[in-house]
């Protein structure tokens, strides 16, 4: 019988994507709607939302490196002390982990013997007790670049979305047409998550679109109670 397979998820790669496509067309809709809210150019729209969909997406990258990165070095901080106990107090830590085996259930024997076989390689050791002490994979600590490029890259994609009418149209249709781009894209982002997942469709495409809508019906709220303040200024 053939064993199933799993999709490499924790490289941070696949988190950083949906993360930021979700996040680059959540933050441009509400930052093009709350600028066409307050009457503003269309010129002035097309601005914002290109200073948005770089400035985001710079950031989001930035953000995901040096937070994978700080991550991955306290990973390996951790790892280099495990490996140094086990080179000098290989005793204690066989006993540390005979002892996890019986909490997890194993007989003291059995225990014993389990941790003994673990120990006699130092690779198989080091993997072992970083599994279950640390929770770790020394294998894998995460793609920080990887996981940064994905990021932005999906966040340019995800806030050019929105921005698109604004090349080529003007006033409130341009307006409407984000709104249109923005929602299919939203339930899109829901039922590819639902997929991935293997959760409601319904309840995915639902918490997506009410994200979305909070977020950019909030921001064209305060656009727009700004603009009719300074016209009337």
């Amino acid at each position: 019988m053939i064993g199933h397979t799993h999709r490499d998820i924790t490289g941070g790669s696949f988190r950083a994507a949906i993360f930021g496509a979700s996040d680059g067309l959540v933050t441009n809709v509400s930052l093009i709607l709350g600028v066409a809210g307050a009457h503003l150019s269309s010129g002035s729209v097309r601005l914002t939302g290109l200073a948005g969909l770089i400035a985001g997406a710079f950031s989001m990258a930035a953000g995901e490196y040096v937070s994978m990165k700080a991550q991955s070095e306290l990973f390996e901080a951790e790892l280099s002390i495990e490996r140094h106990e086990i080179q000098v107090n290989p005793e204690g830590e066989r006993m540390e982990l005979t002892e996890l085996y019986q909490k997890r259930g194993l007989s003291p024997e059995v225990a014993k013997v389990v941790a003994d076989e673990m120990m006699k390689n130092e690779s198989l050791a080091l993997e072992v007790h970083a599994r279950e002490e640390l929770g770790i994979n020394p294998e894998n600590l995460g793609a920080p670049f990887k996981a940064a490029l994905s990021s932005f890259v999906s966040f340019a994609v995800g806030a050019l979305i929105p921005l698109l009418p604004w090349f080529f149209i003007h006033t409130y249709l341009a307006v409407a047409i984000s709104i249109i781009l923005t929602f299919v894209s939203t339930v899109a982002i829901g039922l590819l998550l639902s997929t991935l997942t293997g959760k409601s469709k319904v309840k995915s495409v639902a918490r997506q679109i009410g994200v979305t809508v909070l977020a950019a019906g909030v921001t064209y709220l305060i656009g727009y109670l700004v603009g009719t303040t300074n016209s009337v200024a």
